[in-house]
């Protein structure tokens, strides 16, 4: 026994130096001692929770050694299937559609589209009867679109830089044009600075969530469009919806914001009103005045997308600001489209120099995306160089639009809710009701009434109030409106169709025929082509009635 016990005794003397050792090594590590209190109180109180730590310890050391990768290298669990198999195998194998397949409404819709032969302008040439045709579908309002002086800077710098920005603005993306281009842009609006998106789309989409996080609150015009739903949802924020161009529904929205977070004891967030200068969805016109009134008022902070009404309304084309003679200070945060307002690409947010550099930084689209085109942000900055150097340009498109408004108001069968100044004017079927449905019968749809996503985020008593003034009927009217664009193409017009996403928007907007006035026509042109309007839609809906 004794012989043993010296045989291991260096064993016992070399395990317990090199257990000193560790734990003299481990001793000196930060944070060691709370660790060992941490060991020793939980043995004390639970020796079983030693032991279940111990092996999950192991299991997870073990789990990180472990190959992810490893195959089966014999092969034992393969199906072995012969050549013939095989083949057979792939033959039978049918993808799934990448979408769903085309109804045959959307497919007439598709083959209706005209087509285009070289650039597009206010009097393209169109490719299935080789004559010009007056466009009032494309969102040209100040006549950019086809400019040659535009056109020669953007080859210029097409040579210059080339195509792409090949990489994201804070990265190796910017350009010294697209830092002429926010200059321009802060300078014309009148604000401290801008910040320029690659993505009409996503500027609203990324600005909106930049600032607005859970917890805070979002007061919303319940007729924005897709882009700032896009931007909500994404923000996680808490929503509430005032009715559509609504002001006194928006001060009673405000109002049970503040009673509700009082009666909850609940804390000061951050909160913001987002609505547009003109609507996309109908053409209307927000108060801004009395918008600026409202979120002093109540402590907000006011988002205003004028992705249609910069470069379209006010003396030089300034937008709601030039219009009600506000200073641009006053808005918070002001967004638009470059692509629609300039005919370039992108978008923009304008503001103070701290709502800039936060976007920077929090902008997802501007973080994450590349920077647009240089021959884009040129054709920007040259765009606001016009406006500058001929707001006579807007005298005409007003005069445009008056007339077309002169015209389309004498038209029974149609209500019109665009604002009189807006260039972007939707048309409405005045009372197509079920009636004619015996010459275009169709399924009945919960288009009847609201879509049930919309209807869940009314309140009971609006959306039945909407419920039983409703007397339109979704499919019916757009199948009319679709036969007075084709009546209209068939003179040589172009005009669209309002197209919306079903099923995913907020609320279901009423179908509606589109005309984007512009200033590249002349006054005569214009009331040529909207008396081409007018007539097609007595044609195709007068005689329905």
């Amino acid at each position: 026994m004794s012989s043993s016990s010296g045989t291991l005794e260096p064993l016992f003397s070399f395990l317990a130096q090199a257990l000193a050792t560790a734990e003299a090594t481990f001793n000196k590590l930060p944070g060691s001692a709370v660790i060992q209190r941490y060991v020793r109180s939980s043995h004390q109180n639970d020796p079983g929770r030693t032991l279940l730590e111990l092996i999950l310890v192991i299991f997870a050391i073990r789990t990180l050694l472990q190959s992810r990768t490893r195959a089966d290298r014999n092969g034992t669990h393969y199906i072995q299937f012969e050549d013939k198999e095989v083949k057979e195998l792939v033959d039978e194998w049918v993808p799934e559609p990448l979408a769903p397949p085309l109804s045959a409404t959307e497919e007439a819709d598709l083959y209706a589209v005209p087509v285009v032969v070289g650039p597009n302008s206010a009097k393209p040439k169109l490719l299935s009867t080789g004559k010009t045709a007056l466009n009032l579908a494309s969102l040209n309002f100040a006549g950019l679109a086809g400019n040659e002086h535009i056109k020669q800077r953007a080859v210029e710098t097409l040579r210059k830089y080339g195509l792409g920005s090949c990489g994201p603005p804070g990265f190796y993306g910017t350009l010294d044009v697209h830092m002429d281009l926010e200059r321009d842009i802060a300078d014309f609006l009148g604000t401290e600075a801008s910040i320029l998106y690659s993505q009409g789309f996503s500027t609203v989409s990324s600005v909106i969530p930049a600032f607005c996080k859970r917890g805070d609150i979002i007061v919303a015009d319940r007729n924005v469009n897709f882009a700032i739903q896009k931007g909500i949802a994404i923000s996680r924020s808490t929503v509430r919806y005032y009715d559509h161009n609504d002001l006194k529904s928006l001060e009673e929205v405000l109002q049970a914001v503040e009673k509700e977070r009082k009666k909850r004891r609940g804390p000061l967030t951050r909160r913001f009103i987002i609505t547009e200068g003109i609507f996309q969805s109908d053409g209307s016109m927000s108060d801004l005045p009395k918008l600026i009134e409202l979120k002093n008022k109540h402590k907000y902070r006011l988002m205003l997308d004028e992705s249609y009404s910069f470069g379209a309304v006010g003396r030089t084309g300034r937008g709601l600001t030039e219009i009600y003679n506000v200073p641009a200070s006053k808005v918070d945060m002001i967004l638009g489209s470059c692509a629609i307002g300039l005919c370039a690409g992108g978008g923009f947010c304008a503001g103070s120099q701290v709502v800039v550099d936060h976007q920077r930084i929090n902008g997802l689209s501007f973080v994450f995306s590349a920077a647009m085109p240089g021959l884009l942000a040129v054709s920007g900055s040259e765009g606001i160089n016009v406006f500058r150097n001929t707001p006579s340009i807007f005298e005409s498109l007003q005069e445009n639009v008056r007339a077309a408004r002169a015209i389309l108001d004498k038209v029974d069968c149609v209500t019109i809710p665009s604002h009189p100044a807006s260039p972007l004017i939707h048309v409405n079927i005045r009372g197509a009701t079920s009636a004619w449905t015996h010459q275009y019968p169709s399924s009945p749809p919960t288009s009847a009434g609201l879509h049930p996503h919309s209807a869940s985020l009314l309140s009971p008593t609006k959306h039945a109030k909407d419920m039983a003034s409703r007397d339109w009927d979704l499919d019916l009217e757009e199948r009319l409106l679709q036969e007075v664009v084709e009546e209209c193409l068939s003179q040589n017009v172009m005009v669209t169709r309002a197209k919306t996403l079903k099923n995913q928007e907020l609320v279901q907007a009423r179908p509606s025929l589109k005309l984007a006035i512009t200033a590249g026509l002349t006054k005569k042109e214009i009331e040529k082509a909207v008396g081409v309007v007018k007539a097609s839609l007595v044609k195709v809906i007068g005689k329905r009635r």
